[in-house]
């Protein structure tokens, strides 16, 4: 399957990555990357820094003669009853990693049954995690996480959430206008991330970026305290580049 490079959208990166996993399990004894790229029609310049992350990463391995092999990771979240706690560690592994990168604590979010719910975190005394003063499930309409999983749904899904949870003034910058809301999400690029400019709390700032895998809506998100304001472009961009790893594991 050749495949058309995207690098701006971490989701593509995924979609490649998928398609470099796929033609390398069908290999026992490892596969070159020159047939790698025969193979799925990604350019050798494109596939040699996805298989650096995919390396990094533990997905795959380098073998004899410079050939790839699949790795203990890709094994792991592959291993029947455990799955579902090696794919948890393997996580906060990634987002330990991640917060440590961006000097931000970091967070999963996704949309469940109708609610956002943060599913995973990290965080630690240098980079702590936003006080939770309102529910998040009651604040979507101003958090980042919230705001971005909102513009993953369909306008009635927008509806029914905001029928369930009412725009309330949290701060003095939240937006309590369904349709300025809607129309902000409507013009959210998507390879742009959702930013929370103390709309939840006064004293925190945040950044959020969609990890959709499948028909599942979710995001990656980070904040920072105000003081550290200046600070959130560059982390919300780099939160952005490396939510490949992330969403990879969500996808298999």
């Amino acid at each position: 399957m050749a495949l058309k490079p995207e690098p701006t959208a971490p989701f593509h990166s995924v979609q490649y990555a998928l398609r470099v996993l796929e033609a390398i399990s069908r290999y026992t004894g490892g596969v070159t990357d020159a047939q790698i790229t025969r193979e799925t029609g990604l350019p050798l310049a494109h596939l040699t820094p996805l298989l650096i992350m995919l390396r990094r990463e533990g997905y795959v391995v380098q073998v004899s003669d410079g050939a790839y092999a699949i790795g203990d990771s890709l094994v792991l979240l592959g291993s029947g009853l455990d799955r579902q706690q090696a794919l948890q560690a393997k996580l906060q592994d990634t987002l330990d990693r991640l917060r440590d990168s961006v000097g931000a604590a970091v967070y999963i979010s996704r949309y469940v049954d109708g609610e956002v719910r943060i599913t995973q975190c990290a965080d630690g005394p240098r980079t702590p995690k936003v006080h939770e003063w309102v529910d998040f499930r009651s604040a979507a309409h101003a958090s980042a996480v919230g705001k971005c999983l909102l513009t993953q749904l369909d306008l009635n899904g927008r509806r029914d959430h905001l029928s369930r949870h009412k725009t309330a003034r949290l701060t003095s910058r939240t937006i309590t206008s369904e349709r300025v809301l809607f129309s902000k999400l409507d013009a959210q690029p998507a390879t742009v991330p959702v930013l929370d400019l103390q709309e939840y709390a006064l004293g925190t700032v945040c950044a959020a970026v969609p990890i959709t895998a499948g028909a599942a809506v979710g995001c990656l998100a980070l904040s920072l305290p105000i003081e550290h304001a200046h600070r959130l472009r560059a982390a919300a961009d780099t939160l952005n580049r490396k939510a490949a790893p992330v969403l990879l594991s969500l996808a298999i």
